[in-house]
């Protein structure tokens, strides 16, 4: 059995606790939200962000950052990418050296355009950090449905210690050096999400759908590769796979804005109407930066982005995209002489 500690009490960082719990772990849930806490307590289900799934009473709630990271065996990051960060300063003067965290959210940070364990790492420098990532809808997680994921970490020990911990036999576990291509394809994947819910908010069809994934997982290679992630990763769970599930998927909420957008509404309204953190708003503008960086052409990224901060309607930008320049599929492939 090992002590875990959950920073952040959404839809998320619950489905994991209750899985965790069940794995037979001792586990304490962190959220900044009193109320949150007083509900997760009194109820043992989160009402509004993970209905009817029902957490084990072993599980301790709490807005006690302390107890929460101290004395733990492993420390899973759920927060919204956005306060990783600054979550990461509050619990560094608390985190012991070596003290492994174990980051679940997906995002890049826009000022920076760090990745989510780069910030960690930054905050917390004495600390050990890997990452959990793949086709995980905590709504399928919570009711026990098959799904597998990857952990990846620079060490192999480490990586196999987390996939001990998470892996049963309705969450299947693999193992990956690659951090950076994880959390890069589990990062820019619901930018794509966001174009693929707005086509179907257009009323457009599964071709869209499906040429939306296959050049999305193109454009998130191409920028993956230049930036030093391995083209593996992004054919395999935590690239293709989380992209196929987070486009198409009635659980995803990047898919949801996307589709309100799509249907006319603006991105706060969109946003607003989803009452959940929309990750792929926040990661549109570090896409687009990272593409003008690292020289790579990404116009499903720049599109949405138009979109969502430029004031150009989804329509124009299905057009924009279907109106490009001809070319070759894939310029690599060699013809005949």
């Amino acid at each position: 059995m090992a002590a875990v500690g959950v920073m952040g009490a959404g839809s998320w960082g619950t489905a994991l606790a209750r899985l965790l719990s069940k794995n037979g772990h001792e586990v304490t849930v962190w959220s900044i939200d009193k109320n949150e806490i007083e509900m997760l307590s009194r109820e043992r289900e989160h009402k509004t962000k993970l209905p009817g799934v029902k957490l084990p009473e072993e599980i301790v709630f709490t807005d006690d950052i302390k107890s929460t990271v101290t004395g733990k065996d492993m420390i899973v990051m759920a927060v919204p990418s956005a306060f990783t960060r600054s979550t990461a300063a509050k619990m560094c003067p608390m985190i012991k050296e070596g003290q492994l965290i174990v980051d679940v959210a997906k995002g890049i940070e826009e000022s920076t355009l760090k990745t989510l364990s780069a910030q960690i790492e930054e905050e917390i420098p004495q600390a050990e950090v890997a990452v959990l990532s793949g086709p995980s809808h905590a709504e399928e997680v919570g009711r026990e449905l098959p799904t597998t994921v990857v952990a990846g970490a620079k060490k192999k020990e480490t990586a196999e210690y987390v996939q001990s911990i998470f892996m049963n036999e309705v969450f299947r576990v693999y193992t990956s050096p690659d951090v950076l291509g994880i959390e890069l394809g589990g990062a820019l994947k619901n930018v794509v999400a966001l174009a693929a819910g707005m086509a179907d908010g257009l009323g457009y069809g599964d071709n869209t759908k499906a040429a939306l994934i296959t050049r999305g997982i193109a454009e998130i290679s191409r920028l993956g590769v230049k930036m030093g992630g391995k083209i593996e990763t992004f054919s395999g769970l935590t690239g293709i796979g989380d992209l196929i599930v987070t486009c198409a998927s009635v659980h995803s909420r990047n898919r949801k804005a996307g589709y309100l957008i799509g249907q006319g509404k603006t991105m706060q309204e969109a946003m607003d109407e989803v009452k959940m953190v929309v990750e792929g708003v926040y990661s549109a503008k570090a896409a687009k930066a990272l593409a003008e960086k690292y020289d790579v052409s990404m116009p499903i990224v720049e599109e949405v982005n138009a979109i969502l901060f430029e004031g150009k309607t989804a329509k124009e930008a299905v057009n924009g995209l279907m109106l490009r320049d001809s070319r070759t599929e894939n310029k690599d492939l060699p013809w005949e002489e």
